[in-house]
C-alpha cells in the first residue's frame, strides 16, 4: 500500500471516510419493489446486514419473487431505514430496537378517545324529540 503523503490531492480525498448519511436524509423513490441490491444502495448498508435484519426483525419481511428475489416495499424500506436508525445513531442494542418497534406499533393501536362535548339533560331531551319526529315522518300512522 503507499503511504498517504505519497498520494495526490484527489486520491487523498477518496481514502478519506465520507460521514454516513442519516436515515432521515435518504429519499426513497416511487416504485413499488425495490431488490435487494437497490436497498443497500439506497440504504448504504451491505445486503448481507438485510438479510441478517430480517432474521432479527419480525417487521422486515420482504416478499419473493419467482425466481426467489427479494422484493421490498416502500414500507420494508422504511422499516430499514428505522431500523438503521435507532442502531447507528440512537445506539440501541438489536434487542432494544425490536423492543422499541415493538412499542411503536402497540402504540399506534390504540384507540384515543374521541372529544364529545357534555350534553345537559335539556340537550338530550331536545335531541330525542328531534328524533321522535323523525320517526313519525317515516313511520305513517295507521
Amino acid at each position: 500500500m503507499v503511504p498517504p503523503t505519497a498520494l495526490s490531492g484527489p486520491e487523498k480525498m477518496r481514502l478519506k471516510k465520507r460521514p454516513a448519511a442519516k436515515s432521515s436524509d435518504i429519499i426513497i423513490p416511487e416504485k413499488l419493489y425495490f431488490r435487494i441490491g437497490e436497498v443497500a444502495r439506497l440504504c448504504r448498508l451491505p445486503a448481507y446486514v438485510l438479510r441478517f435484519w430480517e432474521t432479527e426483525f419480525p417487521q422486515l419481511r420482504p416478499v419473493k419473487s419467482n425466481t426467489g428475489q427479494r422484493m421490498y416495499r416502500r414500507r420494508d424500506v422504511e422499516s430499514v431505514l428505522r431500523i438503521k436508525k435507532l442502531l447507528y445513531e440512537d445506539g440501541f442494542t438489536i434487542a432494544g430496537a425490536r423492543s422499541q418497534l415493538r412499542d411503536e406499533i402497540k402504540g399506534d393501536k390504540k384507540q384515543t378517545a374521541l372529544p364529545f362535548p357534555g350534553r345537559s339533560p335539556a340537550d338530550l331531551t331536545h335531541i330525542r324529540q328531534g328524533l321522535r319526529e323523525i320517526l313519525n315522518i317515516l313511520v305513517p300512522h295507521r
